[in-house]
């Protein structure tokens, strides 16, 4: 079983790592051979060489076990886990939810991350700025058209009045503005005193106008203040309830997608969080459901600031080394763990990738 496990670990890391020569190096009888799968911040297959939490984590605890370890990277989480399933290695490690369905073909150390599913949604929008989005073509073109009313409002008065008070006592040229201005002061402050109305028609005009004003400028006010309301509630999301309106992703088999289905939300699923997050950071989902460190990783990465992430916590979850059934390894690394956990090893490997204010639940 030794030599096939070997094996296996080779060819699999020479698939993933072929510059490493796993081949020519071979394996030590006695190494942990733990699978592994790409999951920023826990672990990461960059420059050929695995890092990130959990890696640093499985680490520091073969070094208590006092065995060698070697690192078999898999394409998909699924093959991580088929590889616990199939005893073709020693372990795996990542970012592995404890769940009864997997509990039921494989055993788990203790917990070695807490953590739940949150929500990743765009930064919001400021009101200015959804202000700005509103003002589409038809409010547009209403506030166009009042401004006509009111530019022909003023010179109709230009008319009644000229001869009869000197403020509309000009030439037609210079009358234009003033006339204007007039009537937006009669529509908005209700009007000059000083320059109330002398002739008949002037008067009845002015009235009428006033009276008019006072449905245009609410028809006005309310189709903005409407507009604005609207997409505030169609951006704000405070719970999971607020994304069936909304083009959801996830990575496909995962604890999230099984959440969402079981909440009959709508979803994408998608290969991998590289795939899943490209798909929101391109605009093409409004919204991603998955592994709060996960997803508040990407946040503290998104230089742009175009990302935020609901501080609610959805379905609480414990992430655990995976092991074979029955493995005799269980024993050990869980007494490895809780000796990190009281040494501060454990915690000083949180505060490394996670920060300083950073706590599990």
């Amino acid at each position: 079983m030794m030599c096939l496990r070997a094996l296996a670990v080779i060819l699999l890391a020479c698939a993933v790592f072929p510059d490493r020569g796993f081949a020519q190096d071979g394996i030590a009888p006695d190494a942990l051979v733990f699978a592994t799968v790409d999951r920023p911040p826990f672990s990461k297959l960059e420059d050929g060489e695995p890092s990130g939490f959990s890696i640093d984590l499985m680490q520091a605890i073969a070094l208590r076990l006092d065995r060698p370890l070697v690192f078999a990277p898999q394409p998909q989480f699924a093959d991580m886990l088929n590889a616990v399933r199939d005893e073709a290695v020693d372990g795996a490690i990542a970012n592995i939810s404890i769940t009864a369905a997997r509990e039921s073909e494989m055993d788990f150390s203790l917990p070695i991350f807490e953590s739940g599913l949150q929500i990743l949604l765009p930064k919001e929008d400021s009101t200015l700025k959804r202000l700005v989005g509103v003002l589409n073509g038809d409010i547009l073109t209403l506030g166009l058209l009042a401004l006509g009313l009111l530019f022909a409002g003023g010179m109709v008065m230009w008319v009644f009045e000229r001869g009869r008070q000197p403020y509309f006592d000009r030439p037609l040229g210079d009358a234009m503005f003033p006339s204007f201005w007039w009537a937006l002061n009669l529509v908005v402050n209700g009007g000059f005193e000083e320059r109330m109305p002398m002739s008949r028609f002037g008067r009845v005009f002015a009235v009428l106008l006033v009276i008019s004003s006072l449905f245009i400028v609410s028809v006005f006010v309310a189709t903005i203040t409407a507009a604005v309301t609207v997409d505030a509630i169609q951006e704000s999301v405070d719970s999971i309830n607020d994304l069936d309106s909304r083009q959801v992703v996830t990575v496909s088999g995962s604890t999230s997608a099984d959440f969402l289905a079981k909440r009959d939300i709508s979803f994408v699923g998608y290969d991998s969080p590289d795939q899943m997050l490209a798909a929101f950071a391109s605009g093409r989902s409004d919204a991603v459901v998955f592994d709060g460190p996960i997803l508040a990783y990407y946040v503290l990465e998104d230089a742009a600031g175009n990302s935020r992430l609901i501080d609610k916590v959805y379905r609480p979850e414990s992430y655990g080394i995976a092991l074979p059934e029955g493995s005799p390894l269980r024993e050990e690394i869980n007494r490895a763990l809780l000796a990190l956990r009281e040494d501060g090893s454990y915690g000083a490997l949180v505060k490394k990738w996670f920060g300083q204010g950073f706590r599990t639940q």
